[in-house]
């Protein structure tokens, strides 16, 4: 009989020895709450919804001149561009120019007779980063030889700045 219960003995004290360490590693990790918040694609024009410039009584050789800033204030950067809306020029062929400058980067946007920006094309202005201004001026010009039927003429035109999110480049 020792012959049997020294073996169940043996087998018996393993087995507590197995069940009672019961030890295994462990390991957890954890993220916060993951969001995703839109960018905002915003600008403002110093000059929003006013005219540029007017200007009355100009005889030959006179320039009106007129200035705005436009800023992107949103949190995107975007293209910008410039649409002349409408126009009118009475004015004898070259006489009445206009110059369209950014001038806080030095480029000449648009030079030549007035109006001729062509009614609702866009100009590229270039990307602008957020909260990035440009500032603009506007000068027409009467030219010194201006044809005395230019007497009581008339230009006018209207312009529209418009913004669009640069698109992110393929991945």
């Amino acid at each position: 009989m020792k012959k049997i219960l020294l073996p169940l003995a043996t087998l018996v004290a393993a087995g507590a020895v197995a069940v009672g360490s019961g030890a295994t590693f462990t390991s957890t990790s954890a993220n916060t709450i993951s969001s995703v918040t839109a960018g905002t694609l915003s600008q403002t024009n110093s000059k929003d919804k006013a005219a540029i410039f007017t200007a009355t009584d100009i005889k030959p050789g006179d320039t009106a001149t007129g200035s705005l800033t436009i800023t992107n204030t949103g949190s995107l950067p975007a293209k910008f561009s410039l649409t002349e809306t409408a126009s009118t020029n009475t004015f004898a062929a070259s006489s009445m120019t206009m110059v369209i400058t950014n001038t806080t980067t030095n480029k000449v946007v648009f030079s030549g007779p007035f109006g001729d920006l062509v009614d609702g094309v866009k100009t590229d202005l270039g990307e602008v980063a957020p909260k990035a201004a440009n500032s603009y001026t506007f000068s027409a010009k009467l030219a010194a030889s201006a044809p005395n039927d230019d007497q009581g003429k008339v230009a006018t035109a209207a312009f529209q700045w418009d913004s669009v999110q640069v698109e992110n480049p393929a991945s």
